[in-house]
Formats: C-alpha cells, sequence, structure tokens
C-alpha cells in the first residue's frame, strides 16, 4: 500500500474516532430516545446540535468537517496512487493531512480560534498540494 493510501485509511479510522467522542456525549446528553428518532426538527424542538452541549456540538461540527475534508482528500490519494505519483512529496502531504486533522478536533473541540482555522488551512494546503503534483 502506499503511504497515501495508509494514510487515508489511518485518516477514516480517525472518522471513527471522531464518530464516538461526538456519539458518546451526544447520547448521555441527549438520550437514546431523541438520537434514535428520525431527528424531525419540530419533534426534538430544534436540530440535533442545537440541544447538545458547546462541546459536543462543535464534536459534532467537526465530525461534518471531516467527512467534507476527507472527500477531497480520498480524491488526491486515488489520484495519486492510480497516477503512480507518489512520492516524498505526496507522502508527506498526506501525513500532514492526517496530523492536521488530529490536530483539528482537539482545536475544534476547546474552541480554539483562530487556530483551528489555521490547522484546517494545513490539512486543505496538504491536500491541495497533493492534487497537483498528480497533474505534473
Amino acid at each position: 500500500m502506499t503511504p497515501e493510501l495508509t494514510a487515508l485509511t489511518l485518516a477514516a479510522l480517525l472518522q471513527v474516532v471522531q464518530f464516538v467522542l461526538m456519539a458518546v456525549p451526544a447520547n448521555l446528553e441527549l438520550g437514546p430516545a431523541k438520537t434514535a428518532s428520525p431527528r424531525d426538527r419540530d419533534r426534538l424542538g430544534g436540530d440535533v446540535e442545537d440541544l447538545l452541549s458547546k462541546r459536543t456540538a462543535r464534536l459534532y461540527r467537526a465530525l461534518d468537517n471531516h467527512f467534507e475534508g476527507l472527500i477531497l482528500f480520498t480524491i488526491a490519494c486515488v489520484v495519486v496512487t492510480v497516477a503512480e505519483k507518489s512520492g516524498t512529496l505526496t507522502a508527506t502531504c498526506a501525513y500532514i493531512y492526517l496530523i492536521a486533522r488530529i490536530a483539528y478536533v482537539p482545536a475544534y473541540a476547546f474552541g480554539l480560534s483562530p487556530w483551528r482555522s489555521y490547522i484546517w488551512f494545513v490539512g486543505f494546503g496538504a491536500t491541495t498540494v497533493m492534487l497537483i503534483a498528480a497533474l505534473l
């Protein structure tokens, strides 16, 4: 497996960890009757995120953000691998993305602004470099 695909696999496992970090407190705060429901706004009295504590809501948003970032990162990893453009630069960028995503979770959970945005941008930049490298 290429280093990029290894980083992608680890990023997917990070997504699992993020889900647990969000789901456990969400279930404790709201109870399974709400979290296992169809989550209709009128039945809950708002969006699920609106009912969560500040930190759990941040973990909820961080999880969503990783789903969004993971799409582009997955494309980058697959393109680099299929095009046989894997190298030191792309491998380094893949691990920079992974480290940035790991750092992003506590930065978001603890409301570290503007650092959370800077950390996000590092991961986004690393992914962008991988995509450009695949074209060269």
